[in-house]
């Protein structure tokens, strides 16, 4: 493989270097940005006091060891929260972020994938947070499972890239070959700019190339696998989501 091929790839940080740091944390986050990775991707919820806050389950048990419902609780009681001590001693102290610290944070030349956990009432406050940071659109791109959340997500922001988040997998079997079909007539349909896929053997050039036919993107998660990477960017998807960013990279050059 060719770096001129790699160099057409992105390589997302899955809740920034998650392998080796806390995800979804400041820490992570520049982690990843220290290993080189193109972009980062993390989740956002909405306080129970209408912050934007970066975690990815609805209670916070799974990242801070205190089971507290996002929803329902200030920014302030979920800042006082450690969201580093399960990951080692070394990680104790750090926090839940907000989604404007994790904004501010993006370098010069690299981007931000933001995936919507909840539904379309955080949009507000994310288009507040994204107006006041003075980031450029190009640096800032909005995801989610959520059809309509997307949806109107593209609406309220249209000059963001907005990719529609969807597993291929029904139970433990592939989805169809006409799956493709559809969730590219239903995208094209939402406005949304691409399709962000779980990765799995289905994913080969012939489908790469009708995604990118439709006039979308086609983004791939959660990539640890060396040799599973190397298919995909030879099929030709546009970004990579990986827990190991850094690792990744390397293993591809």
């Amino acid at each position: 493989m060719s770096a001129l091929n790699l160099k057409a790839v992105e390589i997302i940080g899955h809740r920034g270097a998650s392998h080796e740091a806390p995800e979804n944390t400041l820490a992570s986050f520049q982690l990843a940005w220290e290993q080189e990775a193109d972009a980062v991707e993390l989740d956002i919820r909405l306080t129970g006091d209408g912050h934007a806050i970066v975690i990815h389950d609805a209670n916070t048990k799974g990242a801070t060891g205190a089971s507290k419902v996002v929803a329902e609780q200030p920014l302030a009681e979920l800042r006082t929260l450690d969201a580093g001590r399960s990951k080692g001693p070394q990680w104790r102290g750090e926090k839940l972020p907000t989604l404007q610290e994790a904004v501010a944070m993006i370098p010069e030349g690299r981007r931000l994938l933001i995936e919507i956990k909840c539904g379309p009432e955080v949009l507000p406050v994310l288009e507040q947070v994204i107006t006041a940071s003075g980031k450029r659109p190009e640096q800032l791109a909005i995801i989610g499972f959520g059809d309509e959340t997307v949806r109107l997500a593209k609406l309220r922001l249209p000059r963001l890239q907005v990719y529609w988040v969807v597993s291929l997998k029904r139970g433990r079997k592939p989805a169809g070959a006409s799956a493709i079909e559809d969730l590219i007539a239903k995208a094209r349909a939402m406005g949304v700019d691409g399709l962000d896929l779980e990765a799995g053997p289905q994913i080969d050039a012939a489908m790469v190339r009708k995604v990118h036919q439709a006039g979308l993107q086609l983004y791939v998660w959660t990539v640890d696998d060396p040799e599973l990477a190397v298919r995909l960017v030879v099929a030709g998807v546009d970004g990579i989501t990986t827990n190991r960013p850094g690792w990744l990279r390397e293993r591809l050059t």
